[in-house]
C-alpha cells in the first residue's frame, strides 16, 4: 500500500480484516507514525525512487496499490517503476479520465476514481426508488439489490421467465440480514424479501418501475 492517507488507511484496514498481509510505504513520517496502531509493517521511504522500490521486492506481492491521490505525476512515475520491477497487479487512483487512460497505458491493471465511484454508488442507492444497493462490475453491467415488483408476489422465478423476459439474472434473495444465494427456479417471490440481480442499468431500472 503506497500512501496511507484516508483512502490507503481504509483499504489497508479492510485488507487486514480479510486476513491479508499488508506492507505500507509512506514517505511522511508523521503519517506513518499515526498508522502504527493499524499496521506494524511500515516502510518509510519515497516510492518514486527506483532504488528504494527495488528493496521492497514488489514482484513478491499479489497486488500493489498506489493510494496517492493528489499528485498524478508521482502516481504515473510509481506505476511505471512498479511495472518495470515486475509487479503482478497494480491498482492506482486517478481523478480524471485522461489520467486513467495514461495510467492504464503505462502499466496499471486497474484504475479507480475513489470519490467518484463512491458518489455514483450513493447516487444510485439513494436517488433511485426501489434500489437498496449497487456494485458496478463493468460500465455496462452491475449488481443491484432491489425490491420485488408487486406483480411478482406469489409467482415463481420460472413463472415470470425472469431471465428471458427481463434480461436479468437473480443471484440471491434477501430477508433482513440473511442472504439466500442462487434461488431455485421454483422460488416464490414475496413482499418480505429483496432480490439481488445482475444486469444492465437500463434493464434493472425498467424492472424497478414495474408494479
Amino acid at each position: 500500500m503506497i500512501g496511507i492517507g484516508s483512502f490507503g488507511y481504509v483499504m489497508t484496514e479492510k485488507l487486514l480484516e480479510e486476513g491479508n498481509d499488508v506492507l505500507v510505504v509512506e514517505k511522511n513520517e508523521a503519517r506513518a507514525d499515526a498508522a502504527v496502531s493499524l499496521v506494524q509493517n511500515i516502510q518509510i521511504g519515497d516510492a518514486s525512487s527506483e532504488r528504494f522500490l527495488q528493496t521492497l521486492g514488489v514482484r513478491n506481492f499479489d497486488m500493489c496499490v498506489i493510494a496517492i491521490g493528489d499528485d498524478f505525476a508521482t502516481v504515473l512515475e510509481i506505476t511505471v517503476l512498479l511495472k518495470d520491477l515486475g509487479a503482478k497487479f497494480i491498482l492506482a487512483r486517478a481523478s480524471t479520465d485522461v489520467h486513467k487512460k495514461l495510467l492504464l497505458r503505462n502499466g496499471a491493471d486497474r484504475v479507480v476514481f475513489a470519490e467518484r465511484e463512491l458518489a455514483e454508488r450513493l447516487a444510485v442507492k439513494y436517488g433511485s426508488r426501489n434500489i437498496f444497493d449497487y456494485i458496478e462490475l463493468t460500465p455496462e453491467v452491475s449488481i443491484y439489490e432491489i425490491a420485488v415488483p408487486p406483480s411478482w408476489y406469489g409467482k415463481s422465478i420460472l413463472q415470470k421467465s425472469v431471465r428471458t423476459a427481463y434480461h436479468i439474472c437473480i443471484l440471491a434473495t434477501k430477508q433482513g440480514d440473511e442472504i439466500f444465494p442462487l434461488p431455485h427456479p421454483d422460488h416464490v417471490f414475496s413482499a418480505k424479501e429483496t432480490i439481488m440481480v445482475m444486469g444492465s442499468q437500463e434493464d434493472v431500472k425498467a424492472l424497478t418501475k414495474l408494479r
